[in-house]
């Protein structure tokens, strides 16, 4: 390995962002890759992107191929200080009024609200054209 087993900070690590001088941390180990930049196969955008956080779940995502692993050895420069990265915080979605399943005797209700009226101004009609048709007959 390329280090001698330093431990470094998380802000410390941070520093090091640009393309002139660029570290990673994967696996709770440090890497200096700003030799290997230009020829990542991903680009160096990708590389720069993961700078100052744990990126091992970046780099887990891609699926490295063992030779991309074993070069990991020639670039380690140190360890992470595990207590400086931020523990990841379980994503717990907004609490939800409670669902009524039985929302269909609402719905039934409204709808009676509605058609009720109608059907008796419509039956009222009705009546109503069908007396004066007879009072015009007789």
């Amino acid at each position: 390995m390329g280090g001698d087993g330093k431990v470094f900070s998380l802000a410390e690590v941070s520093e090091h962002n640009n393309s002139k001088d660029c570290w990673l941390v994967i696996s709770g180990k440090v890497y200096d890759v700003t030799k290997f930049l230009e020829d990542h196969p991903g680009g160096d955008e990708v590389l720069l992107s993961a700078t100052g956080k744990d990126a091992t779940d970046d780099f887990e995502d891609v699926g490295h191929s063992s030779s991309a692993r074993a070069m990991m050895d020639e670039l380690y420069v140190g360890e992470i200080d595990s207590a400086t990265i931020p523990t990841k915080t379980k994503y717990t979605p907004p609490q939800q009024p409670h669902y009524n399943q039985d929302k269909t005797s609402e719905f039934v209700i409204k709808l009676l609200q509605f058609l009720v009226p109608l059907i008796i101004l419509g039956v009222a009609i009705g009546i109503r054209f069908y007396t004066k048709a007879e009072n015009k007959s007789a």
